[in-house]
């Protein structure tokens, strides 16, 4: 099993608290002489939550990552693998050909 430091630590703790399938994150951490990358995956269905609306929240939770990484002297980065397939579409909306029929044209 690999060792698991305080920033991989932290970034578990905080994408668990806001997705709907904790069971499903996973952090990979690879060091280099650039630093440190943690590479993020998550359900498909949560990728809204993470990104948050206009990348906001994904840029709050990189902050407070290098944040943590300075904390240990070291260069974090923060990257979010895009599930397999693409974006998910979501089920609340509707299709923007649904309900044509309605206008009577």
């Amino acid at each position: 099993m690999a060792k698991v430091t305080n920033d991989q630590e932290f970034l578990e703790y905080i994408i668990k608290a806001l997705v709907d399938h904790p069971e499903d994150v996973k952090v990979d951490r690879k060091v280099d002489e650039m630093g440190v990358l943690l590479s993020l995956k998550v359900n498909p269905e949560d990728m809204g939550q993470i990104i948050g609306r206009a990348g906001a929240t994904a840029r709050s939770i990189r902050s407070l990552v290098r944040i943590v990484g300075l904390k240990n002297q070291a260069r974090v980065n923060l990257k979010i693998e895009e599930p397999e397939g693409g974006r998910v579409p979501s089920q609340d909306k509707k299709a923007p050909t649904e309900g044509l029929e309605d206008l009577k044209l």
